[in-house]
C-alpha cells in the first residue's frame, strides 16, 4: 500500500485529482484524522477539510495518477 501526503486548495484541484483517481483500476482512499473517503468521489473529497494536509493511500501504480500526486504533494 502506497501513501502520500497532499494538499488541495480548491474545487478545481479537487476536480483534477478525482478525475485522475477515477481513471485508475485500483482502490484509492483519501483521509484526514479518522475520516476515510473514496478518492474517486468528488463530493466525498470536497467534504474533507481542504485547509488540512490529506493522506492518500492506494494499492496500484498509474503514472498519470503519480504525476497528479506529485503536483499536490506536501514536503
Amino acid at each position: 500500500m502506497n501513501e502520500k501526503k497532499i494538499k488541495l486548495a480548491g474545487t478545481e484541484e479537487v476536480r483534477d485529482f478525482v478525475r485522475e483517481a477515477g481513471k485508475c483500476d485500483f482502490d484509492i482512499d483519501i483521509s484526514y484524522n479518522r475520516v476515510i473517503i473514496d478518492a474517486k468521489s468528488f463530493l466525498g473529497v470536497l467534504s474533507l477539510d481542504l485547509n488540512r494536509e490529506l493522506t492518500v493511500k492506494y494499492g496500484g501504480h498509474d503514472m498519470n495518477f503519480e504525476n497528479v500526486l506529485s503536483k499536490y504533494a506536501t514536503a
